[in-house]
């Protein structure tokens, strides 16, 4: 990705580095698409100047964390840790209770009525990751400690974007899968650049 910083290319509309990933990465292996997805990823958090970027898998009533971003001196989450599914802001944007965009989370009307979060969340972005069978994989979000009101629904739009790149990951994997192993959950490692 470092070559789109040095040809002066602007990522904040993440949708045409997406494209090409998902164009050049269709018969690549799999180390290869980790990679690209995982620099996607720090690039999303970066561009959107947030705090933590997390890719969630929702397996037996659990959100299970794939791939986590955050900072290294404030360890939150790792990537296998877990949580019950319905005591997670993910499941209320899955599930439409939230929507998936809150700029300012001290001014979001149900804040109340949200589940309580390890830490301050004030800029809360989430999507489903959508399967090509429609099956919804989990989560992908992206968390800011204090509030940013100047995110809009472009910055969204770049969030479902990455996901379909996270999907399309999932899927290849699924379609590798062994056949008797393919109604099980399928996993993938991405791993962070820190």
């Amino acid at each position: 990705m470092a070559k789109y910083y040095e040809e002066g290319f602007d990522p904040e509309d993440l949708n045409i580095t997406v494209s090409e990933l998902l164009v050049a990465t269709a018969d690549a292996s799999d180390e290869l698409l980790d990679a690209a997805v995982s620099e996607v990823l720090a690039l999303l958090k970066d561009r959107l100047k947030m705090d933590v970027v997390f890719v969630s898998e929702f397996v037996g009533g659990e959100r299970v964390f794939r791939y986590v971003d955050a900072p290294t001196d404030r360890p939150m989450m790792s990537p296998g840790d877990s949580n019950p599914l319905e005591e997670t802001w993910c499941q209320r944007v899955v599930d439409g209770r939230i929507p998936e965009l809150i700029p300012d989370v001290r001014a979001f009307p149900g804040k109340a009525d949200l589940p309580p979060a390890p830490f301050d969340i004030g800029t809360y972005i989430s999507t489903p990751v959508l399967l090509d069978d429609g099956h919804v994989y989990g989560t992908l979000c992206c968390i800011s400690f204090s509030p940013h009101e100047t995110v809009q629904q472009r910055d969204l739009k770049n969030l479902k974007s990455v996901a379909m790149l996270v999907a399309s990951k999932i899927d290849r994997a699924q379609a590798q899968a062994q056949p008797e192993a393919r109604n099980k959950p399928v996993t993938f490692s991405l791993q962070p650049k820190w």
